[in-house]
């Protein structure tokens, strides 16, 4: 960030409480938002008058074809013919052919099968291939895994940043792939949101510089006439704007706050990484003082397009145009209007093509703006080398996984680990020293890597998934004999001789967006934990704990038991790199000493409020300056005790705290009249998608041990023959045959025994997603309660989902 920008961005942070900027006001000033340009090389005028060209012999179906992508789980090559698409995403839960553990090639062959098809109908312009590669080429086995945002703020090393983009790029493009949704440029200011760890910090000014250092890394610099480089990628710039600003930490929320302070705190990334050459800027599902992102013209054409000179292209979020008013997933003349360019449309692009197509032809979406948006998409397009006399081939799967890259990973985490005490030195562990390494997620790849990774929310990560990789447990273990020491590794903390130290590894279950959200703060230790690290500090032995997390959590009563305490995020899987820090080597020193610094503050109790934190942004101690912390505060200051044994997550059709609602925009929702007045709520699915109920990750293993059920009442209103699946805490059963016994539009109660969802893989001793339901569209279900409570009756259980 430039001096004269940091300048300006003081300014409008003074300015922030006053009140003429606080007016509840969704309108842009653009005259009030920083200037930036996309670098004249994004385009040039040969490649702009093949674009006339290309667009003057085009027909509306062909232009409005090219402003749709739709998700590789919704459609095939085939479809292509009949619907020139003009761009193909495989979301988090998408692998080619439904696999999720596809290899590179089989993703570069699913590409190139669906680039042959484009080539040949339509207009015979290629498509656009996008992924979530947003810590690594996530998606991929054997892909090299990064830490997530959040720890890679902690490094606060801006040349690591710009290498690891390129190495991510190299690997996207080893599987034929050519965009990525990244770089992350939210500037997270609630810590209970769900995706605080896409966040690099809270501080504007060092996400400007990380935005302009993964841009540069992904895409490379921009050359005049040229396209990209055959391993780089294109970069998003996203979620244009706000999303890390929302009320409460909502995910997809509204960001109620001043222009000022939307300018100031939330905007800084994006001219940087426009200046940079980012060639897409994706737009947030959230709002900003009541008016969705998706349909802001103000945001999306004033400031953006116009005042930030940004000649890219706009791209959607999963079916957010669907959440824009007087819109639905299928059918959002608004959002095009408003200046997005591509809708995201996973699993409704085929309605959405055609209402699309009916709104160009009848006039409510003008020419003009089509023929614009479809320039854009092009002028990437050619950037990218899929277009014109110089085209470009990837699909080099060597790439992926390669060991230079790999070693790149093992740098970072060790750069990216936070030491935040080490009470009498007991850290690195000596040389020749015995070691218990335990906690549950001492030997788990899926708790180190979080969410994003293989899957959309993580939690079937497995460590044969990253046969180049080390779980912590692992890593450590092979360090500890390196040096000349033993270790035992057991998750339970069981040992035969008395170890010297006990590492014990813990923390958050993976999460990813609206599943993450949190009411509160607070850390809850599973029982088992607690109880594990009472009888190793009542046997005299040093604890050091290692936290793994996707932001800083009220962790006081661990602080006050552990002697020594390192934030490690979610490294990823070269976990090496926290042995490199950890352990010492023959020669008696560690490999690298601790350098990682806070990204945010670290919270004295349970409460979002930082005002007062336990350590502030910047906070991180090293060997060298190591001292002995004092007893911390242990009092939540939120009664946590109601939480633990909450047992209703939908009653007369609410979702009642610390629970909440996340709904994506392929189901609409109203409250009706089951047998009251508004005592119910009812689903529709106007696509395929999925409702969830999140909260705070609390212990249900006593419900488990008493043999209580899951009771849902409702009511059919319209059963569809699809698969329906609920999941419970991750583990998933076909609800197919009830539904389609039920009598339709009576209400009737479902009940389902907890051990058939511990059967199925739940983890009850953490539950923060008590219930994700998933159907096709077409399903209605009126909802009035869902709870667990004590089983009447025995049942048995449902088919058991994948």
């Amino acid at each position: 960030m430039s001096l004269s920008r940091s300048m300006a961005v003081l300014a409008l942070l003074s300015m922030i409480s006053t009140p003429a900027l606080m007016a509840a006001d969704s309108t842009a000033t653009p005259s009030a938002w920083p200037s930036a340009a996309s670098p004249a090389q994004i385009t040039d005028a040969k490649v702009e008058a093949e674009i006339d060209a290309l667009i003057a012999r085009m027909t509306v179906a062909q232009k409005v074809g090219q402003l749709i992508q739709a998700d590789i789980s919704a459609i095939t090559p085939k479809d292509l013919a009949r619907y020139p698409l003009g761009s193909i995403l495989a979301g988090g839960n998408s692998g080619p052919n439904g696999d999720e553990r596809a290899s590179a090639q089989k993703w570069a062959e699913l590409v190139d099968a669906f680039r042959a098809s484009s080539r040949k109908s339509g207009a015979r312009i290629p498509i656009l291939f996008g992924v979530d590669a947003v810590h690594g080429h996530s998606n991929v086995p054997n892909a090299t895994i990064f830490p997530h945002n959040i720890g890679l703020g902690a490094a606060r090393d801006v040349d690591l940043l710009q290498r690891i983009g390129a190495a991510t790029a190299a690997e996207i493009s080893g599987s034929g792939i050519e965009w990525t949704f990244a770089p992350t440029l939210a500037v997270p200011q609630d810590l209970r949101w769900g995706r605080t760890y896409e966040g690099y910090a809270s501080d504007p000014a060092l996400v400007a510089q990380y935005a302009k250092a993964m841009t540069i890394g992904l895409q490379g610099p921009l050359v005049a006439g040229k396209p990209l480089a055959t391993q780089n990628v294109a970069a998003t710039a996203k979620h244009f704007l706000a999303d890390g600003g929302t009320a409460d930490g909502r995910d997809q929320g509204d960001a109620q706050i001043s222009e000022a302070e939307l300018i100031a705190k939330h905007a800084q990334g994006y001219p940087a990484a426009i200046d940079a050459g980012a060639l897409t800027v994706m737009a947030s599902f959230s709002s900003w003082n009541g008016e969705k992102h998706h349909g802001n013209r103000s945001l999306l054409t004033d400031v953006l397009k116009d005042r930030m000179g940004f000649a890219g292209l706009v791209v959607g979020d999963w079916n957010g145009h669907g959440q824009v008013a007087g819109c639905s997933a299928t059918d959002c003349p608004a959002a095009i209007n408003a200046g997005l360019d591509l809708f995201m449309a996973p699993d409704s692009w085929k309605g959405l093509y055609k209402s699309t197509l009916k709104a160009a032809r009848d006039g409510r979406i003008p020419m003009a703006r089509i023929n614009d948006a479809v320039r854009r998409i092009l002028r990437v397009k050619y950037k990218l080398g899929l277009m014109g006399a110089t085209q470009i081939k990837r699909g080099d799967a060597s790439l992926v996984g390669a060991p230079a890259h790999l070693e790149l990973a093992r740098e970072a985490v060790s750069k990216s680990l936070v030491l935040l005490k080490n009470n009498d030195g007991v850290l690195p562990v000596r040389k020749g020293a015995r070691v218990l390494i335990s906690g549950s997620g001492a030997d788990n790849m899926a708790m180190q890597s979080g969410g994003w990774t293989i899957s959309w929310q993580g939690t079937d990560t497995k460590a044969s998934d990253f046969p180049n990789g080390q779980t912590i447990g692992r890593a450590l273990s092979d360090a500890v004999h390196g040096n000349g020491g033993s270790a035992i590794l057991s998750s339970e903390g069981k040992f035969d001789a008395k170890p010297d130290v006990a590492i014990v590894v813990l923390g958050e279950k993976p999460y990813a967006e609206f599943e993450g959200d949190v009411p509160d703060l607070g850390f809850r230790t599973s029982s088992s934990e607690q109880e594990m690290i009472a009888r190793l500090k009542a046997q005299k032995i040093p604890v050091v704990v290692l936290f793994l997390s996707g932001r800083p959590m009220f962790t006081g009563p661990l602080f006050n038991q552990a002697d020594a305490f390192v934030a490690a995020w979610l490294p990823g899987t070269q976990a090496r790199g926290i042995a490199d820090v950890l352990v010492t080597r023959p020669d008696g020193k560690p490999a690298r000493d601790f350098t990682g610094r806070l990204p945010f503050a670290w919270p004295a109790d349970a409460r979002a409020s930082l005002e007062n934190p336990l350590f502030p942004v910047g906070y991180g101690l090293t060997y060298a300056s190591s001292s002995n912390l004092g007893p911390v505060n242990e009092d939540p200051k939120v009664d946590l005790s109601s939480q633990a044994h909450s047992t209703a997550y939908i009653v007369r059709g609410k979702v009642p705290a610390p629970w909440h609602l996340g709904i994506d925009g392929s189901i609409s929702t109203k409250a009706v009249d089951l047998s009251a007045q508004e005592d119910a709520r009812q689903f529709t699915w106007n696509a395929n998608g999925e409702f969830a109920v999140n909260g705070p990750a609390i212990n249900l293993e006593e419900p488990l041990k008493k043999g209580w059920s899951l009771t849902l009442d409702w009511r059919i209103d319209a059963p569809v023959k699809g698969p329906v699946k609920l999941a419970f805490s991750g583990a998933t059963v076909d609800l197919s045959e009830a539904i389609r016994s039920a009598p339709t539009g009576e209400r009737v109660q479902t009940r389902i025994p907890l051990r058939c969802f511990a059967e199925s893989g739940a983890n009850f001793g953490s539950v923060g997603s008590p219930i994700r339901m998933q159907a096709p569209k077409g399903l209605v279900a009126t909802i009035r309660s869902v709870h667990i409570e004590e089983a009447k009756e025995s049942v048995p259980c449902p088919s058991k989902g994948r």
